[in-house]
């Protein structure tokens, strides 16, 4: 499964997200700050349809809300 997150640092959203990404110790999520890379929005805005962060991409389909992000992250343990 390819998880790829979306996100920007001073968002406080993001902030919550990448929280429990390292609480829980994951290694699986692969961090794309739109901020500090161009490509990176350019991908958010193409395949998601627009610049709202946190969006998780699970497999290439979009999650957005950082609270349902959570939920999904905690459902789905790291194998």
């Amino acid at each position: 499964m390819k998880l790829d997150l979306y996100m920007f640092q001073g968002c406080p959203f993001c902030r919550r997200v990448l929280a429990a990404i390292e609480a829980a110790g994951r290694t699986d999520v692969t961090l794309h700050d739109i901020h500090k890379n161009n490509d990176d929005r350019r991908t958010l805005l193409a395949v998601g349809g627009k610049e709202q962060v946190p969006c998780l991409f699970i497999d290439g389909e979009p999650l957005y809300e950082s609270l349902d992000i959570i939920a999904w992250l905690e459902a789905h343990p790291q194998a």
